[in-house]
C-alpha cells in the first residue's frame, strides 16, 4: 500500500528542502519514492542540479521527481472530458473548444493536482509519495476536496431528486434521453446514475485521507513566532478536514522547551542546518515518517458511548462552532467548515451536550 506525505507550514521555513531529504532518507532505505513537486518556479532545477519535467523520471535508485504543471493536466482532462462526452451525446458540444485555449482558474491546479496524486498512489509503482505543494491552507483545501464534493453530491442529490419539477418531468426523461443520449435513464435514476463513479471515487479520496498509514503531513517551523503561529493554525485546519499531523519540525534551531509545549502531545524534531556539502546531516536528523505510534486522531467516533471527539489544538471554544442539520453536523473553526455525518445507528438523533476540553471538541449524541 502507497503512502502520500505532505508539509505544511509558513513560506520560507524550508519545506521543499525537508521534503527533498525525505524522499532521499526513504530512497536510501529501499522505499520506491515519488518526489512531487507543484512550485512553478525552478526550485526544483536548482535544488535537485536537473531540469524537472511533469513526467516522472529516475535521478537516483528508488527515487523519482515530477514537477506538476497545471496547463497540461488542464489540457488532458479536457480531452478526457470530451471523450466522455461523445460516449454520451450524439452531437457533441465541446469538440470545437480545445484544451490548449483554457486558461487556469482559482483552485483547478489544486483539483488538478489532486486527481494527479490519485493516479500515482493507484498504479503501485511507488510505496511512498512525497508531494511538496503550497503548505498552507490551499493544500487542506485540496486534501478536503473528496469530504466536501461528497456531502455537495449528497445534499443536492436529494435536493433534486425531491424537486417538485423533477417530478413534473420525469415522465418525459426516459423517451428523451433515448432519443439524444446512448443511454436510457428515468427520473428516477438519472442523479444516480450520473453520481456513482463520481461517489465511489471519493469514498475511497476520504478513506484514504482518514488512514495515517496512507496520507500524513507534519507541520514545518522555525522557532520564530510567526511561524510557529502558522504552524498551530494549519495544525488545527487539518484536524477539520481529517488530515492527521505526524509531528512538527523545527528548521534550523535548537529543540526549545517551549516549542515542545505548544505542540504538545506531537512529538518535536529539531532540524539543523543543512550543509551545502553534507546532505546527510539533515537527512539523518529527521523522524521514522512511517512511525505514526501515539498520534491523535483527527476524529473518533464511540458507537457505544454514543460520544464524538474532534481534535481541534489552536483553537479556542469562541473560535469553535457547531450546527446540525439532520444527519449532518457541521464544525466551523478557522475559516473552515467540516461535516460529519452521523452513523446509521444514530439515524433520527442529535447532539445533546458539547464542551471543548484540552483541545478535543466533545459531542454527545441523544
Amino acid at each position: 500500500m502507497s503512502s502520500i506525505v505532505t508539509f505544511l507550514g509558513k513560506g520560507g521555513t524550508g519545506r521543499t528542502t525537508i521534503a527533498i531529504a525525505a524522499a532521499r532518507k526513504l530512497a536510501a532505505r529501499g522505499t520506491r519514492v515519488l518526489f512531487v513537486g507543484q512550485d512553478p518556479s525552478p526550485v526544483y532545477n536548482m535544488a535537485l542540479g536537473l531540469e524537472v519535467t511533469s513526467m516522472p523520471q529516475e535521478i537516483a535508485a528508488n527515487l523519482s521527481v515530477v514537477q506538476i504543471q497545471p496547463t497540461a493536466l488542464l489540457e488532458q482532462s479536457w480531452e478526457q472530458a470530451k471523450e466522455l462526452e461523445q460516449q454520451y451525446l450524439r452531437s457533441p458540444i465541446l469538440k470545437n473548444v480545445y484544451g490548449q485555449e483554457l486558461a487556469i482558474l482559482p483552485g483547478m491546479d489544486e483539483a488538478l493536482a489532486l486527481n494527479l496524486l490519485r493516479e500515482y498512489y493507484q498504479s503501485q509503482k511507488y510505496d511512498a509519495i512525497i508531494y511538496d505543494g503550497s503548505g498552507d491552507i490551499n493544500t487542506l483545501r485540496m486534501f478536503g476536496m473528496p469530504e466536501t464534493l461528497s456531502w455537495y453530491i449528497r445534499r443536492f442529490q436529494g435536493v433534486f431528486q425531491e424537486s417538485d419539477i423533477v417530478k413534473a418531468l420525469s415522465p418525459f426523461v426516459q423517451p428523451v434521453t433515448s432519443a439524444i443520449l446512448n443511454v436510457s435513464l428515468t427520473g428516477d435514476n438519472i442523479t444516480s446514475q450520473e453520481t456513482q463513479q463520481a461517489s465511489q471515487m471519493l469514498d475511497q479520496g476520504k478513506k484514504a485521507l482518514s488512514d495515517p498509514k496512507r496520507v500524513i503531513s507534519y507541520l514545518v517551523t522555525t522557532s520564530d513566532p510567526t511561524a510557529i503561529a502558522t504552524a498551530q493554525y494549519l495544525w488545527g485546519s487539518a484536524q477539520q478536514i481529517g488530515l492527521t499531523v505526524g509531528g512538527v519540525l523545527v528548521n534550523q534551531g535548537q529543540l526549545a522547551d517551549e516549542v515542545s509545549h505548544q505542540f504538545n502531545p506531537l512529538p518535536v524534531t529539531s532540524l539543523p542546518r543543512k550543509d551545502s556539502q553534507n546532505e546527510e546531516i539533515l537527512i539523518d536528523a529527521l523522524p521514522n515518517f512511517q512511525d505514526i505510534t501515539g498520534i491523535p486522531q483527527p476524529t473518533t467516533i464511540d458507537i457505544g458511548n454514543k460520544k464524538i471527539k474532534v481534535f481541534l489544538p489552536g483553537f479556542t471554544k469562541q473560535q469553535v462552532k457547531l450546527t446540525q442539520y439532520g444527519a449532518d453536523i457541521t464544525i466551523e473553526a478557522g475559516q473552515q467548515r467540516r461535516n460529519i455525518t452521523l452513523p446509521p445507528q444514530w439515524s433520527g438523533r442529535s447532539v445533546t451536550g458539547a464542551k471543548f476540553n484540552n483541545s478535543y471538541l466533545e459531542l454527545t449524541i441523544g
